[in-house]
């Protein structure tokens, strides 16, 4: 497929891969000991240029946490003024109070993870204690400051208050509430090899990831299929080059030409096809539609 019929519109911009929580679920195996990697201030401003050239429309800052990479404002004000729309995804226990001024002056959206109702099961699944009232309490100032915010609830565990957690969201204002299910990659995994076939199958067509350490991936899950260091090569030449081919031919192998599947809504704000899962729906991949895994309508 020609960058023509597939143009790069969507970035993850993955900063950091430090974090002060320390999910058993988390995709990138962030943590306390996870570092900022190699990219400099310099090397993120440079790859944000890179994207507004070739007509990319909006960014996500992720880690990691990404509220704890010091330059996040200014890689933020960066984009704003490219042109770029932002949304930041956030665990939301370590907001400043310039960080929120920047949010409002950039137009910035917010994304966060949430696990329960209760603070007791959310803090067992951040293993920060703490960490759900924090979250709650930023969600709160979040939508009385005005900021677009949507929320993700993830089922980790079988006893987990999943859908009082999505109806918590609700109850507080958030809007745009999606449900997904474990996947496995980073410590999900439990140590298990990543594949394909666990990928939504979207990867790569107009999206793309950019990790701490300046590899490009087709996707924040799919790390393991690498396209290029934008580093060591330009985006332009990186994004339909032959890496890109070779990777995209391998997952099409696997999931065929247009896949049904969405992409799980906590990652991805721009999902498709059908759009953010919503508590309607009840389930964030079409072929699971009648699991009872999958978060549905709060009762």
């Amino acid at each position: 497929m020609s960058t023509a019929q597939n143009p790069l519109k969507f970035a993850w911009l993955e900063i950091t891969g430090l974090c002060n929580e320390f999910c058993d679920h988390c995709y990138a195996d962030s943590s306390p000991k996870g570092t900022h990697g190699m990219m400099t201030k310099h090397n993120w401003a440079s790859t944000i240029d890179q994207l507004a050239d070739i007509g990319a429309e909006d960014v996500q800052f992720i880690g990691g946490e990404p509220t704890l990479h010091p330059n996040l404002p200014e890689l933020i004000e960066h984009a704003h003024a490219r042109g770029l729309g932002i949304e930041v995804f956030s665990n939301l226990t370590h907001i400043r109070s310039h960080l929120w001024k920047t949010f409002i002056e950039c137009r910035v959206k917010l994304a966060t993870s949430y696990y329960s109702d209760t603070a007791e099961q959310h803090d067992e699944v951040t293993r920060l204690r703490g960490s759900h009232k924090k979250t709650r309490a930023n969600i709160k100032k979040a939508l009385e400051l005005g900021i677009p915010l949507r929320g993700g609830v993830v089922t980790v565990r079988p006893e987990q208050r999943a859908r009082q957690g999505l109806q918590d969201l609700l109850d507080l204002g958030v809007e745009q509430v999606g449900g997904d299910r474990t996947r496995a990659f980073g410590r999900a995994s439990k140590g298990a090899v990543p594949a394909i076939n666990d990928l939504c199958g979207h990867c790569a067509h107009e999206k793309c990831a950019i990790g701490p350490d300046g590899a490009v991936w087709p996707c924040v899950l799919g790390r393991f299929l690498v396209l290029g260091n934008i580093r060591e090569t330009p985006l332009a030449k990186i994004w339909g080059g032959k890496q890109m081919t070779e990777v995209a031919a391998k997952i099409t192998s696997v999931h065929g030409e247009g896949v049904s599947a969405c992409a799980p809504p906590q990652f991805l704000p721009m999902c498709g096809p059908c759009g953010p899962c919503v508590p309607s729906v009840g389930h964030c991949d079409p072929r699971e539609a009648d699991s009872t895994a999958t978060i549905g309508s709060p009762a």
